[in-house]
């Protein structure tokens, strides 16, 4: 990598805590400046906006979220025990990136404001959703998982409630929420296996 990018690539991983943490709107460019450590023009030489570094600040964490959450699952016992240890390892393994979820984060706070950061957590969400169904319709495929289940709708509810279980507990500042998800996608997942 060139000194350039290195730069570039230094001043997104910097950039990220702080959009995740205080929302676009929240996030100045002064204080990417104090962060990084570089003048204005050294991050204009870089980036043509702010909504540009906030749409890579994005990419980065929710690879960074992505990654962690993903990598390494068990899939040697089937499609169900693959779902149940997405479930664990959501519930169990923090953000990467200091803040919390980047894509509930983002998704909320340009609902009604940035149209570029809202599109990228749609397609986040869309992305999470089509790879959630694929693993069901693989088990259903394979008769793991009852025929009649809709992937789409396991994905949507998997999905829904641990991002609704994750805020809960940001909020209150306890496990409680994301361990009675767990446990309730636990029994959805027992409920749809294939007998």
């Amino acid at each position: 990598m060139r000194k350039g990018e290195l730069t570039r690539q230094r001043i997104i991983e910097l950039a990220a805590p702080l959009f995740n943490q205080r929302g676009f709107a929240g996030c100045s460019m002064q204080d990417v400046m104090e962060a990084t450590g570089l003048e204005k023009g050294g991050l204009y030489r870089h980036f043509h906006s702010k909504e540009e570094l906030a749409a890579e600040a994005l990419r980065y964490s929710l690879q960074r979220t992505d990654n962690i959450r993903t990598d390494h699952l068990d899939q040697t016992h089937g499609s169900v025990e693959l779902l149940r240890s997405f479930v664990e390892r959501f519930v169990e393994t923090s953000s990467p990136v200091p803040g919390g979820c980047p894509l509930m984060n983002t998704a909320i706070d340009s609902d009604d404001g940035n149209a570029t950061l809202r599109e990228l957590a749609r397609e986040g969400f869309s992305e999470w959703r089509a790879r959630l169904s694929k693993i069901v319709a693989e088990g259903i495929r394979r008769g793991e998982i009852r025929k009649k289940t809709e992937p789409r709708t396991v994905a949507n509810l998997m999905i829904a409630t641990l991002e609704g279980a994750l805020m809960m507990s940001r909020l209150e500042g306890k496990k409680a929420p994301l361990k009675d998800a767990k446990v309730a996608l636990a029994e959805m997942l027992s409920r749809i296996a294939a007998h």
